[in-house]
């Protein structure tokens, strides 16, 4: 008998964080300058700054998805609902980002 698919929200919500803390310390490293993409209060600065806070609180709702307790593993709302976590938390923080 297979997994249940919710299994790679958890995957999914691990791998979000480990980008987010990537992220924030890649971008940590230009924040200090005034212009670093048009200043504190531009609205490039803010997208990315939101993207980055996407991926964390995206990851950590997929991993609460992924423990959260199921009736059973072919329940027939698990698999769209898992689908829709997992596209949700990775295309928010790419618009925000390609958005800049």
């Amino acid at each position: 008998m297979p997994a249940p698919f919710h299994v790679w929200n958890w995957y999914a919500g691990w791998g979000l964080l480990l980008v987010a803390f990537v992220t924030g310390a890649g971008l940590g490293l230009f924040f200090d300058r005034d212009n670093f993409l048009g200043g504190y209060a531009s609205f490039r600065r803010r997208l990315v700054r939101l993207g980055h806070i996407a991926l964390a609180a995206l990851g950590m709702l997929n991993l609460l998805f992924a423990l959260s307790p199921w009736p059973e593993p072919s329940h027939w709302q698990t698999t769209p609902a898992s689908i829709s976590w997992i596209i949700g938390a990775v295309a928010m923080p790419a618009s925000c980002f390609l958005t800049t």
